[in-house]
């Protein structure tokens, strides 16, 4: 059975920091990439972040570049992905979702994810 499960939400104040993880299990997570995306009241799931399984390099979507350090520990057949969260601001506020792709490039919308977690709320207030 794949799971996602996302933890570490919550209500924090302009400037400060959260840490997001996800543990992934059911598939070869360590191979796949994987990434944040974050959906707000309204509008549509957008970009965060994401590692690449085979090289380790990230991304970062430009809104999040310099505050946003998304990491991962692989295990034999499971993963554990991290967002950590620094200088957040109000236009951060929504639900994010981690996710699991297995193509060979890197993959930055989420119709290129097949696996899904749940989301956790994340709230900032100004």
């Amino acid at each position: 059975q794949v799971q996602l499960v996302e933890s570490g939400g919550g209500l924090v104040q302009a400037g400060g920091s959260l840490r997001l993880s996800c543990a992934a299990s059911g598939r070869i997570f360590r191979r796949y990439n994987m990434g944040w995306f974050r959906q707000a009241p309204g509008k549509e799931r957008e970009f965060v972040a994401a590692i690449s399984w085979s090289s380790g390099s990230t991304y970062y979507a430009d809104s999040v570049k310099g505050r946003f350090t998304i990491s991962r520990a692989n295990a034999l057949i499971t993963a554990r992905l991290t967002l950590q969260m620094n200088s957040l601001k109000p236009e951060d506020t929504a639900v994010y979702y981690c996710a699991a792709s297995s193509d060979s490039g890197m993959s930055y919308s989420a119709p290129e994810y097949e696996y899904w977690g749940q989301g956790t709320q994340v709230t900032v207030s100004s």
